[in-house]
């Protein structure tokens, strides 16, 4: 068990990540390779990287390199996911970069007394073998999650809009309530599933939330305390619409589509709307909104959760793609 103790003044400095971090993607997704748990929620996505990983002739450095240095275990190397990989992938690589040779060789020492670490680990100290850990997780984000950013995009949207009406409904502890079923929160301390017994004090540093796309099963947290501190949790998964169609670039107008009234409901529900906003909105009654709703659910455009006494509805990546691509043609 994880538990994260919050004082008045962690709880104002509480924040959700802008957007999925690349590197804790390239980690989580490294998860997944590791194991079938969940495998459902990613089979379109495991199918294409087997084969994406097979063409690129990239599998031997998967296995040799990037594989033991972040095993499905109770610890990898905090150094790889630092927290300047919020400003993007190009950010987070130079700061793998910049780490000192000491910290590199402590991480790894707990690595292998942990889980276990490559005889060459330790070489990671010098500059030249951390270069060659960059290159190999710019090429495997490049191979195996960039095609898949725009729809780890959406779902982090959508989490962040249903985060954002929390916040507005219940305060700033409305933000850790209903993270997902390994979480807890029972004031002052949030409680998490975890492999191994835990506290972690924010003493006023707050606490970043990071939805993740690949994450599955228990919360995330670095190992080092003195670190910043950082909470990757797994998104709900639909097991439908996984992926994207490949005919949504004809730029045809939502109204086309899906009808005005329609699509202004799709495009009410891109910041998180309530049935009777997407009524006042589209100018209907709150039935016909509902039934609106109702057809963009059915073919995969929305999702609608329910949100203390009302119901909350937001885009899937397929709805938020579709509405990014139809701007976009009007531009």
């Amino acid at each position: 068990m994880l538990r994260i103790h919050f004082t008045n003044a962690d709880l104002v400095r509480t924040r959700v990540a802008a957007g999925p971090d690349p590197l804790w993607e390239i980690c989580t997704s490294l998860h997944r390779l590791q194991t079938r748990h969940g495998r459902w929620a990613y089979a379109d996505w495991y199918r294409t990287a087997r084969d994406r990983l097979h063409a690129g002739q990239f599998t031997r450095t998967l296995r040799t390199l990037l594989l033991p240095l972040v095993p499905r275990a109770a610890y990898f190397p905090d150094f790889l996911t630092p927290p300047e990989a919020s400003e993007g992938l190009d950010s987070g690589l130079e700061a793998i970069r910049a780490t000192p040779p000491r910290r590199v060789l402590d991480e790894v020492g707990v690595l292998g007394r942990t889980s276990g670490a490559p005889a060459w680990a330790p070489r990671l100290a010098e500059p030249d073998m951390r270069e060659e850990l960059v290159r190999a997780m710019r090429t495997y984000y490049d191979t195996i999650i960039a095609p898949y950013s725009e729809h780890a995009e959406a779902r982090v949207e959508a989490e962040r809009s249903a985060r954002a009406r929390a916040v507005l409904d219940h305060g700033t502890e409305g933000v850790l309530r209903n993270l997902g079923p390994c979480l807890r929160w029972r004031h002052p301390v949030l409680h998490s599933v975890y492999p191994e017994d835990r506290d972690l004090r924010l003493d006023g540093r707050g606490l970043r939330l990071i939805p993740s796309h690949f994450s599955w099963g228990n919360p995330v947290a670095l190992a080092e305390p003195t670190l910043e501190p950082v909470l990757i949790y797994s998104l709900s998964h639909e097991p439908h619409h996984t992926a994207l169609p490949g005919d949504l670039g004809s730029g045809a107008p939502l109204a086309t589509l899906l009808g005005r009234t329609r699509a202004t409901v799709l495009r009410a529900a891109a910041n998180g709307a309530t049935t009777g906003e997407l009524a006042r909105v589209a100018g209907v009654s709150a039935s016909s909104a509902s039934q609106h709703a109702t057809t963009l659910r059915d073919n995969g455009l929305i999702v609608s959760n329910r949100h203390a006494s009302s119901v909350l509805h937001t885009l899937t990546p397929l709805g938020a793609a579709l509405l990014r691509r139809s701007t976009r043609a009007l531009a």
